[in-house]
């Protein structure tokens, strides 16, 4: 690309102007949300996860395994960023955010080939971990890239507008995973899925990957980076001069820590970490989950728009910390409704309403054993039902015993909604993602605007991936840890303390936001 580019693109009417950037909207997207589609059917799927790669005989460990392991992708993302961007300030956007899509497309497809961990033992967690690391790496130069290859292309008083339909990939990509996966799991037994059935989300994403890069190959390079680099103004060194120049570091400290830093666990509290709450705290059904957050997604995606074209009326400021401030008022309400939503105290059992029954199955370890389960069904006159089942460990002189005493049965029990409360805690989760809307519409647009063309994707990737990838990526460990250690001190309200993470952060963010920030937009550095 030369000057060319960018004197063609200058010279453009507004309708031809308006034309291009759909096309690099589109493009740039597309390509976007498969790598969020990738990156998060893994969380989507952390409860069959744990079940597969991690030792079977502690649930909750091998469910916080998971989770660890789905965080260490977060954790690597600023790695990515750092990496991906000075290739993306030296050579250019398009070139770097193709390698991020076919290296996050692979990696999403061989977690799907690995086997489990009954078969390999050991490797499988390790290899997880490596392809998830990956994954990680990819994805922090993936976003940078598109946002900044959409913004070089927006008009200053859009900016805001245009960039926030590349934030509702990573909502969209959500969405599409757990559709993907509702869809699997419809079409196939429960037994299929559990044996096999839970690869395919894996597998499908090659498809995808496949047909972005089609679509990104034939993309041209964003106009403001292609004048830069033709009159010779791109930078040799965009990590000496983004970090070790004083002024600039301190705008990227600025943008960590008054921004991204809040905006990341405010996503992930309000659209992963609600998932988890869902299925490990309340004991909602998985197929219930997964139609009940996609609901609220669809229902809220919108709103990234909405909430970026405010921002170029209002400012980036006054929406983001407004969320905030929203966001941190009302989480320990909002949180407390959903648990109290399935409480059983109000609620009345149908006459012959309580159904049980007992199977076995030879053992799948010892031919000799067998397991036995103990099913039960509760079902309440507002049309919940309350499926619980004990398996107990029986050989043929009865009971096994472990260490002294007989084997703790496993136990597990899961929550069919009634129609009423589902459409309740649609509506909960749904006013979460508006609080995500507000601090993640207007941030591309944001942490673009505090940084000059030449270092422009790299100092922006970093602050937005140490605050999504790190302090959002660790919400969902972090925050479960609280629940379990708050659960077995017997705390009264042991369900809200993993809230404490995000209020904390969030609170700290908003704070430093509202003192440091600018409250005007600025004018991008051209």
């Amino acid at each position: 690309m030369s000057e060319n580019h960018y004197d063609a693109y200058k010279n453009m009417t507004d309708k031809q102007k308006n034309r291009t950037i759909w096309n690099v909207i589109t493009a740039s997207s597309l390509g976007t949300l498969i790598e969020w589609y990738d990156f998060y059917i893994f969380g989507s799927l952390a409860v069959v996860l744990a079940t597969k790669f991690f030792p079977a005989d502690n649930p909750t460990a091998a469910f916080l395994s998971t989770l660890a392991t789905f965080a260490a992708g977060f954790v690597v993302r600023p790695f990515g960023a750092l990496f991906f961007g000075r290739l993306g300030d030296i050579i250019g956007r398009k070139y770097t955010f193709l390698v991020t899509l076919l290296i996050m497309g692979f990696s999403t497809f061989l977690i799907g080939c690995i086997p489990s961990y009954e078969t390999i033992g050991f490797m499988a967690p390790v290899l997880v971990l490596i392809l998830r690391l990956l994954q990680g790496l990819a994805l922090g130069g993936e976003y940078g890239g598109a946002a900044t290859y959409v913004a070089e292309y927006a008009q200053p008083n859009r900016r805001g507008y245009w960039t926030s339909w590349i934030q509702t990939t990573a909502t969209a990509g959500l969405f599409i995973s757990l559709i993907v996966i509702l869809v699997t799991k419809t079409s196939l037994s429960a037994e299929e899925f559990d044996g096999w059935g839970w690869r395919v989300p894996f597998w499908i994403s090659i498809l995808m990957v496949g047909v972005s890069y089609i679509i990104r190959k034939n993309m041209k390079e964003s106009p403001l980076f292609a004048k830069a680099k033709s009159e010779g103004k791109t930078s040799k060194n965009p990590l000496k001069e983004s970090f070790g120049h004083k002024l600039n570091f301190k705008f990227v400290l600025l943008a960590l820590f008054g921004a991204a830093m809040g905006q990341g666990v405010i996503w992930y509290t309000g659209q992963f970490y609600a998932m988890s709450f869902l299925q490990k705290v309340m004991n909602v059904e998985s197929a219930q989950v997964d139609s009940l957050m996609a609901t609220a997604l669809f229902l809220g995606t919108p709103f990234f728009v909405f909430f970026g074209w405010l921002s170029d009326k209002i400012g980036r400021k006054a929406v983001m910390l407004t969320g905030m401030l929203v966001a941190i008022l009302a989480y320990r309400p909002i949180y407390d409704s959903m648990f109290k939503s399935v409480s059983l105290e109000n609620k009345t059992i149908v006459t012959n309403g309580i159904t049980e029954k007992r199977t076995a199955k030879v053992h799948d370890k010892i031919t000799a054993d067998s397991l036995v389960t103990f099913h039960k069904e509760t079902l309440y006159t507002d049309g919940t039902l309350i499926k619980k089942d004990s398996v107990v460990h029986w050989s043929p002189n009865g009971p096994v015993i472990k260490d002294g005493k007989a084997e703790e049965p496993k136990v597990s029990q899961s929550v069919k909604l009634a129609d009423d409360t589902k459409w309740y805690l649609v509506f909960l989760v749904f006013i979460q993602v508006i609080f995500v809307t507000m601090v993640y519409g207007p941030i591309a647009a944001f942490l673009v605007e505090m940084f000059p063309v030449r270092i422009r994707y790299t100092s922006m990737s970093l602050p937005y991936h140490i605050g999504n990838g790190v302090f959002g990526g660790l919400l969902p460990a972090v925050a479960t840890y609280l629940v379990t250690t708050g659960k077995e001190a017997g705390h009264a309200t042991w369900y809200l303390e993993g809230l404490w993470y995000p209020i904390g952060v969030a609170t700290v963010c908003l704070l430093i936001g509202l003192f440091y920030l600018k409250n005007k937009n600025n004018n991008i550095h051209d």
